[in-house]
């Protein structure tokens, strides 16, 4: 992995890695078993309005927007979209992106199976790439009386220019 700064790194550990495994801070939960997504009964008559954000940090210099403006799902259903970076630059650069879920409180129900944002991406010189997010929000989204009112959930990326060559620490450890 690479090094940004001892902030950033604590940030992307604390908003990403850390969000990923306990489903809390509004990020979503990440690597679900393909048994889980054979059983899932979807809850049709509960409709989610899924929106998407992209950002790119100050320091990066690419092209990064959603190929989507919003999609609608229901719980139990597997969604796919695609988000499109480019690298306008006349260098290779390194990315990492961030994520987030948007009400917070939705983020334990938003399961992603695949996705550009558990990598690095590395944009070659004027390159284009197509970024796929295969996600589902899990059926026991609609049973939460605290998603009663939930008809919309914004999914948002952030991506860093990553050094290369440079290692991450990991929190915690010397």
């Amino acid at each position: 992995m690479m090094n940004l700064n001892k902030n950033l790194v604590f940030n992307i550990f604390y908003n990403n890695f850390f969000p990923q495994t306990t489903g809390l801070g509004g990020s979503p939960v990440a690597g679900h078993a393909s048994d889980q997504i054979e059983t899932m009964v979807p809850v049709k008559d509960r409709i989610i309005k899924v929106t998407f954000n992209a950002d790119v940090h100050a320091s990066l210099h690419w092209n990064f927007r959603p190929q989507q403006t919003e999609i609608y799902v229901v719980p139990g259903e597997t969604a796919l979209a695609f988000y499109k970076a480019k690298n306008p630059t006349d260098k290779p650069v390194i990315g990492i992106s961030t994520y987030n879920v948007v009400p917070f409180e939705a983020g334990q129900y938003f399961n992603k199976i695949q996705c550009f944002c558990f990598e690095e991406q590395r944009l070659n010189p004027q390159e284009e790439v197509d970024m796929p997010v295969f996600f589902f929000i899990d059926p026991e989204f609609a049973e939460d009386p605290k998603m009663a009112k939930v008809d919309v959930i914004t999914l948002s990326y952030t991506f860093f220019e990553a050094k290369e060559g440079h290692k991450l620490p990991v929190p915690g450890y010397n």
